[in-house]
C-alpha cells in the first residue's frame, strides 16, 4: 500500500477535523480504519511500514498518529523517537494485539500518549487520542481476568529478566516448557 490520503467532505477549517497518520502493516485494517475516520470528518494518511511513515511525517503535519506495535519484523516502539522528532505536537497512540504492561510502560516512556489493545473500536481510539487526563494513559478500563493477570505478571517478570526464559521460569517457580507454552498463547483481552 502506498502512502495515501483520504479527505473528508467536511471543511478543512472545521476544528474537530484532525489530521491522522495510521501506521499498521495490516493493509485491510488500515483501509477500514481510514474509511471510518474519514466518515467522521478526519483527514487520514496511511503507511504500512516505517519507511512510509517517515516519508509521510516529512511531508505533512499530523495531530494524531495511530501506531501498531508490530510492523512486520520491526517494532513500532523504534519509530516513536523518529515520529516525535518530526511531529512534536502529535499525539501517538500505540495499538497492539500483543499488549503487556512492560511494553505499555516503555511506549509511554518513549513518548506515546496512550496505549490500546486490538481490536479497539473507533470510539475507543478517539477517546485514547482525546484523553485529557494529566498522564493521558489508559492501559485497561475494566478489571482484568485471572488469565490476563497471569499473562501480565509473566510479561513483567520476563521483562525484569531481560527476556531470559530459564531465569523467568525459575523466578515464577514453573517448568521452562510450561512457561514457553504460556508465552505462545495470545493474552485474553480482559
Amino acid at each position: 500500500m502506498n502512502n495515501s490520503e483520504n479527505t473528508p467532505e467536511h471543511s478543512a477549517e472545521d476544528s474537530s477535523c484532525k489530521r491522522i497518520l495510521i501506521i499498521d502493516d495490516e493493509e485491510h485494517f488500515v483501509q477500514v480504519l481510514s474509511r471510518s475516520l474519514t466518515r467522521l470528518g478526519h483527514n487520514t494518511t496511511c503507511a504500512i511500514n516505517g519507511e512510509q511513515a517517515i516519508a509521510a511525517i516529512q511531508q505533512k503535519t499530523f495531530d494524531w498518529i495511530s501506531l501498531d506495535l508490530r510492523l512486520g519484523k520491526d517494532s513500532g516502539l523504534n519509530l516513536i523517537s523518529h515520529l516525535q522528532a518530526q511531529q512534536k505536537e502529535a499525539r501517538i497512540v500505540i495499538l497492539t494485539g500483543f499488549a503487556s504492561i512492560p511494553t505499555a510502560v516503555e511506549a509511554i516512556k518513549l513518548g506515546a500518549f496512550n496505549y490500546l489493545h486490538k481490536p479497539a473500536t473507533i470510539k475507543e481510539l478517539l477517546r485514547a487520542f482525546e484523553d485529557n487526563t494529566e498522564e493521558g494513559v489508559t492501559i485497561e478500563s475494566s478489571p482484568m481476568s485471572v488469565e490476563r493477570l497471569e499473562w501480565e505478571h509473566i510479561q513483567r517478570v520476563l521483562h525484569e529478566n531481560e527476556g531470559n526464559i530459564s531465569s523467568t521460569a525459575r523466578v515464577l517457580g514453573m517448568h521452562r516448557r510450561t512457561l514457553q507454552r504460556k508465552l505462545q498463547k495470545h493474552p485474553s483481552r480482559s
